[in-house]
């Protein structure tokens, strides 16, 4: 088994939905899960390792070494109606194969837990940063879409956006018709060390609003800016991680020198 995902507690979950934020375009799932999980005092509850994670380690600031990671907290909701799992982590499954086998893994804890709704957040990367980012809808079927209804939510996303890449995307095509899975997608700038505040503010308002969570959405600047140079870093060497396994890949198809473009 390519994926070792240990339980740390054993909680019994309300009608629960899961919540995806791993690493993306302008990090905008990233920044809003760890947001979430901040505020609400969300608990561990899977620890997620894998030899198919970015061969790396990060330096922390007591200048010790860290693995990266992948972890799933969970939240009990005051108003009884669905408790949320958060899916958070550093990083991204490092190639392909591995990126489905984590989505299959994903969906098989969502139906333990009678999981029956996933939402994977993510950002549209735009050539100019944009003043006050749209959030668009997709999902897995038309009931799915019609449940996140929303009126500052655009459901026309069709030609719009290309492929939805990595876990946000597999997600919602690997689930089956018990789950209903969309994606929350907000505008941001494509650049790769952009942090996508604004937009992951937008997808933040409404999931306040959709599940009553009563937080206050501008403590989220000031709480960003203390984080945002870390977040940067380990972006920054996990992306030059990422184009050296590519480019090496690469070579070996091709025969060689070459440098990696991208």
């Amino acid at each position: 088994m390519s994926w070792k995902i240990k339980q740390l507690k054993n909680e019994k979950l309300n009608n629960p939905v899961l919540i995806e934020g791993l690493p993306g375009i302008g990090n905008v799932g990233k920044i809003t899960v760890d947001f979430l999980i901040d505020e609400l005092n969300a608990k561990k509850m899977y620890s997620i390792s894998s030899y198919s994670l970015p061969h790396s380690v990060f330096i922390n600031e007591k200048s010790l070494v860290e693995l990266p990671k992948i972890e799933i907290y969970y939240y009990k909701s005051k108003n009884k109606k669905n408790d949320l799992l958060f899916l958070a982590g550093d990083v991204q499954p490092a190639d392909e194969v591995s990126c489905y086998e984590f989505s299959d893994e994903i969906i098989k804890l969502c139906k333990k837990h009678i999981c029956k709704d996933i939402i994977t957040l993510g950002g549209i990367g735009l050539m100019d940063i944009p003043k006050k980012p749209k959030v668009y809808c997709t999902g897995n079927s038309k009931k799915a879409i019609e449940k996140y209804k929303d009126k500052n939510i655009n459901n026309k996303l069709y030609g719009i956006v290309g492929p939805i890449v990595g876990v946000s995307g597999l997600l919602l095509g690997m689930a089956d018709k018990d789950i209903d899975a969309v994606a929350l997608l907000a505008e941001t700038y494509g650049h790769p060390m952009y942090l996508g505040v604004k937009g992951a503010k937008e997808i933040l308002r409404f999931l306040n609003r959709k599940f009553r969570l009563d937080i206050e959405i501008d403590k989220m600047e000031k709480e960003i800016k203390d984080m945002e140079e870390e977040m940067i870093k380990r972006t920054e060497e996990i992306t030059k991680v990422y184009k050296e396994t590519a480019s090496q890949k690469l070579k070996s198809k091709i025969g060689g020198d070459m440098n990696y473009i991208g």
